[in-house]
């Protein structure tokens, strides 16, 4: 009985990515990444449908990261700022 290997959302984008943008075939991204051909053409044909699978609940893409550090630094300047005139 074959145990059923899972992918991590980034390695599915990545993949995928290489595949739409990036131009390769889908036997040389299956290669170079060692998936099967069959499950990385599902991958491409649900992004192509805008069905892809969304990311991991409470996971956040690394733009609204930034945004938020971005955020709470100038929310930690204000901070100081008021700390030192009292």
């Amino acid at each position: 009985m074959k145990r059923q290997k899972t992918y991590t959302p980034e390695l599915r984008e990545e993949a995928v990515k290489l595949v739409l943008t990036q131009g390769l075939t889908l036997d040389d991204a299956s290669h170079r990444l060692t998936i099967p051909k069959g499950t990385l053409a599902n991958w491409v044909a649900a992004a192509k449908r805008g069905t892809a699978p969304k990311a991991a609940p409470g996971s956040r893409t690394v733009p609204e990261l930034e945004a938020e550090v971005t955020k709470l630094r100038k929310e930690l300047a204000e901070a100081r700022m008021e700390r030192d005139i009292i």
